[in-house]
């Protein structure tokens, strides 16, 4: 049997690195990494292997993952009110999801560190000047100048602030009061009010509320049940710069065992899922629960290999595994990854992005048909069940906004309203409006699952 090789933070600098930018002051780079690694944890082992556990029930079949946030994070639109809007529309699909099929929600955000993201290409052309490509404000700026467009360290410093703003604020929601079920169950009502179609949502919304009256009947009240005003919330990003994730590398004083800080899970790109690769390496030696996209590339013996690599111990709740095909190759890419995970007694999680694999181009703006992300959702589910697997979980791209980003849903966003509120900084998220349109198709598909 070959030898596992030794494992540690920095290991992964002696293997290839795709996706991580050439900084012009290696020397200042450095000295950010070190300084950064003497900050304070942003999160804790203990939170991580709550997480895990949680995973490990998604993996059983006994749980449900939603997963869902910013495409990228940015530094300019870092503010109260977005980041309590984005927590709202969070707990309203989850207690839709809960309600709908009476399964516990795992609810993880792409939030508190998703700063960094992948280009398909280095450069970036407009207008006969090209530049290096945007990749995330943790490493350069948007607007398009050359000094703009420079990758700076200092602004891992801001992304580590921010991002432990983000989950100061998160907490105080989760457990301060605003996502009592009352709260949630007052803001679904007003959607519902609201939504053009609202008649068909508003069966669901007078359960809730005679659900709710029967419980406060028979004494169970906010009061007397934590459950009923605070709620379980963990961060998640892709762990894309490597030298930041290090420095937020820690050993656990309760077990010994490496983590990281940066965010309770992690997970792989399918431009940087390499299992000979050096984000594969710095994920396979800490303790995280480890999310893996799945592309159309993604060979099935590959994948197995991956989740040898990354969980040798075939530990429930360790391995995600996020499929992003597009709603026209779903049915061809995700059967065969299924049965080679099945064939190899694998234990994963499986769970749906259906947002990049839908993104087309119109009126010069990137979007996502609406209908096609609901035609991703339903053949993720159709397959899992005529492959006698369970669909373990959604992860999405959305925000609490009123934006245009993505076509059609009950408000139609039209190819021509995309202008109007286009305000992404990499790619199209689904509005609020949507997101919880989303979450009613999705209550209904896991009811069916669950039966």
């Amino acid at each position: 049997m070959k030898a596992i090789p030794k494992w540690s933070p920095d290991s992964w600098r002696n293997f290839p690195a795709c996706q991580i930018p050439e900084y012009p002051d290696p020397e200042q780079l450095d000295k950010v990494e070190k300084q950064i690694a003497g900050w304070p944890a942003l999160v804790f082992a203990g939170e991580a292997r709550a997480l895990k556990r949680r995973l490990g029930e998604v993996c059983e079949g006994r749980e449900f993952l939603l997963q869902g946030g910013d495409c990228s994070e940015s530094f300019a639109e870092h503010n109260s009110t977005n980041i309590r809007d984005y927590f709202r529309v969070m707990l309203q699909m989850a207690i839709l999801l809960i309600y709908g099929s009476s399964c516990p929600v795992v609810k993880v955000g792409r939030v508190s560190g998703q700063f960094a993201k992948p280009r398909s290409s280095d450069t970036e052309t407009r207008d006969g000047v090209t530049l290096p490509s945007y990749r995330g404000d943790i490493i350069n700026a948007i607007d398009f100048e050359a000094g703009a467009r420079l990758p700076d360290p200092e602004r891992q410093k801001m992304a580590y602030r921010q991002s432990a703003a983000t989950l100061n604020l998160i907490r105080a929601f989760s457990q301060g009061g605003f996502s009592t079920l009352e709260n949630v169950h007052n803001w679904m009502l007003a959607f519902v009010a609201d939504s053009p179609q609202g008649r068909h949502y508003e069966e669901v919304a007078e359960r809730i509320s005679e659900s709710m009256a029967f419980m406060k009947a028979i004494g169970i009240t906010m009061e007397a049940n934590h459950q009923l005003r605070q709620t379980s919330f963990y961060t998640s990003h892709e762990a894309l710069l490597l030298g930041y994730e290090e420095a937020l590398t820690r050993v656990d004083s309760t077990s010994g065992d490496w983590y990281s800080t940066s965010g309770h899970m992690l997970w792989i790109g399918d431009r940087t899922r390499q299992p000979d690769h050096a984000h594969v390496e710095y994920c396979r030696g800490i303790e995280n629960p480890i999310g893996i996209k799945c592309g159309p590339e993604l060979d099935p013996m590959e994948l197995v290999r991956l989740t040898e690599v990354l969980n040798a111990d075939n530990e429930p709740g360790r391995l995600t595994l996020i499929t992003r095909f597009g709603h026209e190759q779903i049915a061809n890419r995700l059967p065969p990854l299924v049965r080679a995970i099945e064939d190899h007694g694998r234990k994963v999680v499986w769970s749906c992005d259906p947002m990049h694999g839908n993104t087309i181009v119109r009126n010069g703006y990137k979007t996502r048909p609406f209908e096609n992300i609901l035609s991703e959702v339903q053949g993720f589910f159709d397959i899992h069940k005529a492959e006698g697997t369970y669909p373990g979980g959604i992860h999405v791209e959305m925000t609490g906004q009123n934006v245009t980003e993505c076509t059609g849903g009950a408000r139609a966003v039209s190819e021509e309203n995309l202008s109007d509120r286009y305000h992404t900084h990499c790619d199209p998220r689904l509005n609020a409006e949507q997101s919880v349109e989303l979450a009613f198709l999705l209550s209904d598909l896991l009811k069916k699952t669950r039966k």
